[in-house]
């Protein structure tokens, strides 16, 4: 572990929440996301200030008191539904997923401009004068800016404090066509992360894009660093909650037959959920010998319900499994719900994990699912996760948009004899272990220490 230092971690999910209970005091949870998760440990190690966005109304009072552990940014209500709701999520999200079918959509009209400058651009302004208030109080400390909430933040701050050391990690997929974007937003995401010192990604291909499109929209991306570190997992945490009360009661209420495919992920376009249940029904359609002993548990939790986008993706959903179940009664189960620890349970009885995203930055479930598994379960994988850069050798590797490969991965998987599933099993846990979510801090330390020398 490197030296101990002043952290400022900027974000627009913190890693506390405020609420009130029923007899009205106050509360505090903690934050979801693998995000928080990844980055809470490094609390321990370093002296770390978190900027993140009030999102309750509790969260607004104690950002008003200056009370609490994380500094709250309390964001005009027009302005935050603009920055999340119309830019940050969809727009950037759907650009980098590659999720947009250009011939009928987006459409951007004068709403969307607006959306840009009062939402987008106020929000990550907002979040450029606290880090700035921050440096006046601790000018040494090195500023850590997350996703694609923030990409404009960065430059904000180096005109004001130019000598400031900023670093951004980017934790979703980097595209090379941004041509989706008008050319002055366009030049302002990248102008915005090359105002960082060091700018990082999950997996080489997403920092080879990054290079490739500053290229086309910047003439180059100038002397910031561009590395990649893949994130991972907190192996002892994930270890202990193997054996906890709470997944053991989950696992002995499963009701599995011979065979377990699993997948578990968010209802979001980019999961490519209802591809994997066609997926699913072909497989059953052409290998009628698993009919009756293989059955899909989907665990996914509900995401971003107010996007229209994500309502018609979660009706999709529910439409092609139950396309599936018409013909092959009872073989998807679909369970919504935030309800980890029943998660954690499914991974544990796999026989097949089944992680098809669209694109992914990383897809945290490739490591998760594979470590607390005792069944010597076989991962099938997007070629298009960034995991795949990592895992890609000991899994079954799929195209996202082929159903029929996907099938057919399927039955390779459900076919594969025991030697070859515990060693392909047992690869991967040793590599999740030995490249744990403290080794990818390490990374992003050294990547600062390199441009600070």
């Amino acid at each position: 572990m490197s030296a101990r230092r002043q952290l400022i971690i900027v974000s627009n999910r913190g890693p506390v929440t405020y609420g009130r209970d029923a007899s009205g005091a106050r509360v505090e949870k903690r934050g979801g996301g693998g995000l928080v998760t990844a980055l809470r440990g490094l609390r321990e190690h370093h002296d770390v200030t978190w900027i993140a966005s009030a999102t309750t109304e509790e969260d607004r009072a104690v950002a008003s008191e200056g009370a609490g552990e994380v500094t709250m940014v309390a964001h005009d209500a027009r302005a935050y539904d603009l920055y999340y709701h119309v830019v940050a999520n969809p727009m950037l999200w759907f650009i980098q997923h590659s999720l947009w079918g250009a011939a009928t959509s987006p459409v951007l009209g004068r709403d969307f401009h607006e959306a840009w400058h009062d939402g987008y651009e106020a929000v990550n302004r907002a979040f450029a004068d606290a880090v700035v208030a921050q440096l006046d109080n601790t000018p040494d400390a090195a500023v850590f800016f997350h996703d694609y909430h923030l990409y404009l933040a960065p430059r904000m701050v180096r005109r004001l404090r130019p000598d400031a050391r900023l670093a951004h990690f980017v934790h979703i997929p980097w595209p090379v066509d941004w041509t989706i974007l008008p050319p002055e937003l366009r030049y302002a995401v990248h102008d915005g992360l090359l105002a960082n010192d060091v700018v990082g990604f999950h997996a080489k291909r997403w920092a080879r894009n990054f290079e490739r499109s500053c290229e086309d929209v910047c003439g180059g991306s100038g002397s910031t660093l561009v590395a990649h570190h893949p994130i991972s997992i907190d192996v002892e945490e994930f270890e202990q909650l193997r054996e906890s009360d709470g997944v053991l009661a989950a696992e002995a209420a499963l009701d599995r037959p011979e065979k377990l495919v699993v997948r578990v992920d968010r209802t979001d376009p980019s999961k490519n959920i209802a591809r994997g249940f066609r997926a699913f029904g072909i497989l059953l359609d052409e290998h009628p010998e698993w009919r009756g002993r293989v059955k899909l548990l989907a665990r996914l939790d509900p995401s971003r319900e107010m996007i229209p986008e994500y309502v018609a993706y979660r009706n999709a959903i529910e439409t092609e499994a139950h396309a599936v179940n018409e013909r092959h009664p009872g073989s998807i189960e679909v369970q919504v719900a935030d309800a980890f620890l029943q998660s954690v349970a499914a991974y544990k009885q796999y026989d097949v994990l089944f992680v098809n995203p669209v694109y992914d930055g990383m897809n945290l479930v490739a490591k998760e699912g594979p470590l607390v598994n005792g069944r010597d379960g076989v991962l099938v994988l997007s070629e298009n996760a960034g995991a795949h850069e990592e895992l890609g050798e000991w899994a079954v590797t799929v195209n996202p948009f082929d159903v029929w490969g996907q099938a057919e991965a399927l039955h390779e998987a459900l076919s594969m004899d025991v030697p070859e599933r515990r060693r392909r099993a047992s690869a991967i846990r040793e590599q999740v272990r030995e490249n744990d979510v403290a080794a990818w801090v390490e990374g992003l330390l050294s990547d600062l220490d390199r441009v600070s020398a």
